[in-house]
């Protein structure tokens, strides 16, 4: 039922969106719009519009995921492939100004952290939705890498008004590019004897970091772990008699 509700404010509040943004009128006016009532919609949203905000985000996730597993990549290098999903991600994003709107929320300090993980989980599903198996320091480093990358794209996005917004797909190639010429200096410097012994430590401390795959969802990078359950009345000191 919560995510029925979800789904139809949601519906409700993005022909709101361009005009009011993920603000508490367009809320409103989304609970009227989809004859749901203001306190089971604050139950199911209790941010309101910021709430729904997320869920259009994710809505684009799953989208993309969709698309990537119901196209075949086996012919294209990695780098397309991880090229491609992005691709796959925008076009599935929906209305522009909605993610326009969304960009201007996310980017206000008390939103900046919940804006951040966002974008940490699309990098996420694309890795996971592409194959990775990497349970190492590279399961952080591909994630970051492609997180900046993402935000980057997005912004260009957004203003880009060219035709079928090559723009963008060639902003997203550049970027593509020079991150396969990072790694291209990462193992030159690896294989170089002298850098090798000086990187010795800093390599094996390394090596003992762990993907947090086998960890409790709270524990992933970006969200902070959920607060213990409070102590039953005997453990806090006794019922008070």
């Amino acid at each position: 039922m919560t995510e029925d509700v979800r789904d139809r404010l949601l519906d409700a509040i993005l022909p709101h969106v361009p005009f009011e943004g993920w603000s508490e009128t367009a809320f409103r006016a989304a609970c009227g719009d989809a004859g749901i009532d203001p306190g089971l919609a604050r139950a199911v949203c209790p941010r309101g519009a910021l709430d729904l905000a997320v869920a259009f985000h994710r809505r684009g996730d799953d989208a993309m995921v969709a698309r990537i597993r119901a196209e075949s990549m086996e012919g294209l290098r990695f780098r397309d492939r991880v090229a491609r999903a992005v691709r796959l991600r925008l076009e599935a994003a929906g209305d522009r100004e909605a993610v326009r709107r969304g960009a201007t929320l996310f980017a206000l300090p008390q939103n900046a952290a919940l804006g951040a993980r966002l974008i940490w989980e699309t990098a996420d599903r694309i890795w996971t939705a592409l194959g990775d198996t990497s349970d190492d320091l590279n399961w952080y480093t591909k994630r970051a890498t492609l997180a900046a990358v993402y935000g980057a794209t997005v912004l260009y996005w957004l203003g880009d008004d060219s035709p079928d917004q090559q723009a963008t797909w060639d902003f997203l190639d550049r970027r593509i590019a020079d991150i396969m010429a990072f790694e291209k200096v990462k193992a030159q410097a690896a294989a170089n004897p002298v850098l090798k012994r000086l990187m010795a430590g800093p390599e094996w401390l390394a090596s003992k970091v762990r993907a947090p795959s086998r960890m409790p969802p709270d524990t992933l990078p970006g969200l902070w772990p959920s607060p213990p359950p409070p102590p039953a009345a005997d453990e806090a000191g006794g019922s008070g008699r």
